[in-house]
C-alpha cells in the first residue's frame, strides 16, 4: 500500500470516529443472510433494512451511483451465500448478473431501491423451491409452504388440510409418512429455528417473541422451546448470543 494510500484512508478513518460512525453489526448482517437462504420471507423482513441505511459506508458522493455500488456488492454476497445454502453456481451467478444489470439500467434512487426489493424476495424464493422441492410430494411441498407462509400465526391441522382441499387425517398421514414427524411437531420445529435466530440477533423479549411466532402464550413458547433445544431462551440467549463488532 502506498504513502499516500495510507494517508488518504488514515483520514478516512479518522473523519468515521469523529462523526462516531459505526458499520452495521456484524452478526445481525450474517442473520440476513442466513434468512434468505431458509426461504424464510417473514424472517428476512425482520432482518432486511432499506438498500445504504444507516452503518453503510458511502462508496461514491455520486448518491445514485453509490446506491449502485452497494447493490454490486449486496448481489455478489447473497449469490455466494446461496450457492453454500444449495443454490446451483450456474443459477445462482446468473440471477445476481440478471439483477446488476437491471441496476445499471436504473435512472433513479427508487428504481436501484425496487431492484433491491425484487432481488432479495427473488432470491429467498429461490431457496425456499430449493428447501422442499424433490424432497417430499407435491402436497406436502404445498402443506410446507403453507406453513412458512403463516409461521407468524398459529397454524392448525384443519386449516392447512381446506387449504389443500384433502381431509386432516389424510394430511396428517402422509405428512408423517413423509416427513417422519407429526404436523404440529414440524409446525413447532420451524417456529423454534426462527425464534433462535431472533433470540440471537434482535432484543426481542420471550413474550415477544411468542406473540410474533403465533404460540398461545409465554409459557407454551418457553416449553417448547426447552423441548426442542434443551434449554430456556434466556439460558439460550445467555450461551450463544454474538456480540456485536
Amino acid at each position: 500500500m502506498g504513502e499516500n494510500t495510507e494517508k488518504i484512508l488514515a483520514e478516512h478513518l479518522f473523519t468515521q470516529r469523529e462523526e462516531d460512525f459505526k458499520h452495521s453489526s456484524f452478526d445481525r448482517e450474517i442473520a440476513f443472510y442466513e434468512s434468505i437462504c431458509s426461504g424464510n420471507l417473514e424472517l428476512v423482513h425482520m432482518f432486511m433494512k432499506p438498500l445504504f441505511s444507516e452503518g453503510c459506508g458511502i462508496l461514491s458522493e455520486d448518491s445514485l451511483r453509490n446506491l449502485k455500488y452497494h447493490m454490486v456488492v449486496l448481489a455478489a454476497l447473497i449469490a455466494r451465500y446461496c450457492i453454500k445454502g444449495g443454490m446451483s453456481p450456474e443459477e445462482s451467478y446468473s440471477l445476481s448478473d440478471f439483477y446488476i444489470m437491471k441496476t445499471d439500467k436504473c435512472r433513479t434512487e427508487n428504481e436501484v431501491r425496487a431492484v433491491h426489493v425484487e432481488m432479495i424476495e427473488g432470491y429467498t424464493g429461490k431457496m425456499r423451491r430449493i428447501k422442499i422441492d424433490g424432497i417430499y410430494s407435491k402436497q406436502i411441498v404445498r402443506a410446507i409452504d403453507y406453513i412458512i407462509s403463516h409461521i407468524h400465526s398459529r397454524i392448525f391441522l384443519d386449516d392447512a388440510a381446506e387449504y389443500l382441499k384433502i381431509s386432516p387425517a389424510y394430511l396428517s398421514r402422509l405428512f408423517k409418512q413423509e416427513t417422519g414427524t407429526t404436523f404440529s411437531e414440524y409446525v413447532n420445529k420451524l417456529k423454534i429455528e426462527e425464534a433462535s435466530s431472533l433470540l440471537l440477533f434482535t432484543e426481542y423479549s420471550d413474550l415477544e417473541i411468542s406473540n410474533i411466532l403465533g404460540f398461545s402464550s409465554q409459557s407454551h413458547f418457553i416449553k417448547i422451546f426447552k423441548k426442542q433445544i434443551g434449554i430456556t431462551p434466556k439460558q439460550y440467549k445467555k450461551q450463544y448470543k454474538i456480540l456485536d463488532f
